[in-house]
């Protein structure tokens, strides 16, 4: 299994919206690094829905629908609501978090899809 952290901005796109439609496509994604981690995208892969912004909190989980790496510039990826995070994580309280010192998400802010291992992806369901 692999997990995943998708960011986007609340007013673009929000969780709320995300329920509402319960599937998307996941596009706009232009960042190279990003963009290579949608490649690497499989059926099934879990991720986090995670605010930008103002906000700056994780709130909630998605999963992939299926990849379509035909397009050489962007794959394109449909995915599928989950559930709202019981305890939604702030930035403040990822940063605070061992296990996310070497993690893309505070070494690269800017980067809009992130990788995350087991551990990580099971705190931000704790």
């Amino acid at each position: 299994m692999s997990y995943f952290l998708f960011k986007t901005e609340p007013q673009a796109y929000s969780f709320d919206d995300f329920l509402r439609d319960q599937e998307t496509v996941w596009d706009g994604v232009t960042n190279p690094a990003a963009v290579k981690n949608l490649r690497e995208l499989k059926f099934g892969a879990k991720w986090i829905f995670y605010h930008t912004g103002d906000e700056r909190t994780a709130v909630g989980t998605g999963t992939v629908v299926s990849v379509d790496a035909s397009d050489p510039k962007v794959p394109i990826v449909k995915v599928k609501v989950g559930k709202r995070l019981k305890s939604p994580k702030a930035l403040a309280q990822i940063k605070s978090e061992k296990l996310f010192k070497d993690s893309p998400l505070l070494k690269i802010g800017r980067l809009s899809v992130v990788p995350l291992t087991e551990e990580q992806w099971n705190w931000f369901l704790s």
